[in-house]
């Protein structure tokens, strides 16, 4: 033990020295290391800022499906190129929506146990704004005409009845088209159909519980779009849209309103407290109205509540919405041609198999919406122009009749 002892002694005695003479110079290059780092890296900030910058980049629309898959029709896709100046087509111009008191008027929802009622509306209303639409989407597309829209939404209705498809997939549907519209140019009339059928296929994964098979929406088109032409048109849609798929759609705003009026004491949001007849019968009107292509001049919330006017009043109006007249006045103006048509047809609540009677006015139901627009279009075409609205001047052509549709 004592030789083991002294052998450890004479070591540490040996390596004393050196671990003080290592102790200065350490301290006295630590400052001057720590500056050189510093230096470096402001040089290498400078040489960012003047020659390095980083790469911008957009998306370009570009032709690149073979004739072979589309019957000679070559849509177009979105793909990822070098940012470079382009010029947009601006339509801030045409839009007339009302944004006045948009968020100084209170919140019109009730107390929530599970957040803010004032923070979930506002969080509403931007949504709103941020899925903006626009009805001169049109003038983009040299082959297409306003009732070709018409035809095509149509189209669509029939085919959420026959599939039992909730109100809310064939509004979503709706305004991915019309959303999808705005980002492309010169689309071919040939194309709409696939452009339509994959805006429900989109919407139905989103909504519905248990949704179509890809297979029945090829089937519903009678051999007009395969399987993989909506598979690609799918994906193009989804890159168009950037992926924003969660509006507040018309028939949303439509339950929030109802929903809101019915509500007494006890703020039951999530159960519904109004009268099913009560609901289909001004979702019948929304459904007439949105054929219309003048629709789109409208925000989805105005459209609502001017519906709603048109079957309760301007009180009933302001308290669901937060909405005062000189903000609706217009869309129930235009909205009137519309509500005579539509009061003229009987409303009845459908059944449907392996569908809760509960939920039966939740599914979107088809009448003869076509000839309905069209007795609006003749009606307004003879009404006197002084007596119209700016909106209900401007007519559209009048679509053909059900049994003439191709």
């Amino acid at each position: 033990m004592s030789r083991r002892s002294s052998r450890l002694q004479a070591k540490q005695q040996q390596q004393l020295p050196l671990s003080c003479q290592e102790e200065t110079p350490r301290e006295l290059q630590a400052p001057e290391h720590l500056q050189t780092r510093k230096r470096r890296t402001a040089e290498e900030i400078k040489k960012k800022e003047d020659g390095k910058v980083a790469k911008k980049h957009q998306y370009e629309i570009k032709s690149c499906w073979p004739p072979a898959i589309t019957g000679g029709i070559s849509p177009c896709i979105i793909i990822e190129t070098p940012h470079k100046e382009s010029v947009t087509t601006d339509f801030s111009r045409f839009k007339k929506y009302r944004f006045r008191n948009l968020f100084i008027n209170p919140s019109p929802l009730p107390e929530l146990t599970w957040g803010n009622s004032k923070d979930v509306w506002l969080n509403i209303l931007k949504k709103e704004n941020r899925y903006a639409h626009c009805k001169h989407f049109t003038s983009l597309h040299s082959s297409l005409q306003p009732h070709m829209r018409s035809i095509l939404l149509d189209w669509l209705l029939e085919v959420c009845e026959v599939y039992a498809l909730h109100r809310e997939t064939f509004y979503l549907a709706q305004d991915f088209f019309d959303r999808f519209m705005l980002t492309q140019k010169n689309i071919n009339k040939s194309m709409l159909q696939l452009i339509g059928i994959t805006s429900l296929f989109i919407a139905s994964k989103l909504e519905e519980i248990y949704a179509p098979k890809i297979q029945e929406f090829a089937y519903v088109t009678d051999g007009a779009c395969s399987e993989d032409d909506i598979v690609r048109m799918e994906l193009i849609m989804l890159k168009a849209l950037k992926w924003e798929l969660c509006p507040v759609t018309i028939i949303s705003w439509l339950n929030l309103y109802l929903q809101v009026d019915a509500l007494k004491d006890v703020p039951k949001v999530l159960l519904p407290q109004y009268s099913q007849e009560k609901f289909i019968q001004i979702a019948q009107l929304l459904d007439l109205c949105i054929l219309d292509v003048n629709s789109l001049d409208f925000q989805y919330r105005t459209l609502a509540a001017a519906a709603l006017c048109h079957y309760t009043s301007t009180e009933v109006v302001k308290k669901a919405s937060g909405l005062d007249w000189d903000s609706i006045s217009e869309c129930v103006e235009w909205m009137v041609p519309f509500v005579n048509v539509a009061k003229k047809v009987s409303v009845k609540l459908k059944h449907f198999k392996k569908v809760a009677v509960e939920d039966c006015h939740n599914i979107q139901t088809h009448t003869n919406y076509l000839d309905m627009l069209e007795e609006v279009n003749s009606g307004v075409a003879a009404t006197a122009p002084g007596q119209l609205s700016p909106v209900s001047t401007a007519g559209i052509i009048t679509p053909p009749k059900s049994t003439e549709k191709k």
